[in-house]
């Protein structure tokens, strides 16, 4: 039976363009696998924690061993794995803040990053080997060559070689530009342009879940 994890990390709980856009990918893969599982984790209203101490040296510590602290730091990061390994299609929406990412993606990550298990370090080998991953990125300006912050994107280059670490062999990302043209009056003539994005990539996300 096929499974899709849908992981959002936007901040915004409406209104929110990455949002939307899973949500048409969701929306479609449920009317295609409807007797599918779909597990929805919202990294913005239950953030993951952060990595600490007692998580990376209970992973190392044999489970009759360990302090409750790291019990209970392995046993959250079990959740999230739990989640990665038992689904065999993903969805990710990622909001760009600050020319990066979301923390809580980071955080997400460095819970599901686990070398020897989840992750090989290369493409083809790792946990998402052979399983479909889209990537939902939205963006406020463009960062595309010729723009003026062309190369300040360290959002989708980042998140291209995690997914990568953990194997991802079918990756595709899906982006949105000039997100914030409708509230700066800067990036106003751009609006067009924004529209015309989130257009494009709606029916981009419903064909890629169709697929």
């Amino acid at each position: 039976m096929p499974h899709l994890l849908h992981i959002d990390s936007s901040l915004a709980p409406e209104g929110s363009v990455s949002r939307g856009v899973a949500e048409a990918y969701a929306e479609s893969w449920r009317k295609h696998h409807p007797d599918g599982t779909l597990t929805h984790r919202d990294l913005a209203t239950s953030p993951p924690p952060h990595l600490n101490w007692a998580l990376v040296s209970g992973g190392q510590t044999p489970p009759e061993q360990r302090t409750p602290e790291q019990a209970e730091a392995v046993k959250i990061r079990e959740e999230y794995l739990e989640e990665v390994e038992s689904a065999d299609e993903y969805v990710i929406s990622v909001p760009m803040y600050n020319y990066a990412y979301p923390s809580t993606i980071k955080a997400w990550l460095d819970q599901v990053i686990v070398m020897g298990r989840t992750a090989g370090g290369t493409a083809g080998d790792g946990v998402l080997a052979g399983r479909k991953v889209t990537v939902i990125t939205a963006q406020g300006g463009s960062y595309a060559p010729g723009a003026p912050k062309e190369g300040w994107d360290h959002q989708v280059p980042y998140l291209r070689h995690a997914f990568e670490v953990l194997g991802a062999d079918n990756i595709e990302f899906i982006t949105v530009v000039m997100t914030l043209s409708k509230m700066n009056p800067a990036l106003a003539a751009f609006t067009d342009v924004f529209e015309a994005s989130r257009t494009a990539a709606e029916q981009a996300a419903r064909d890629r879940a169709a697929a």
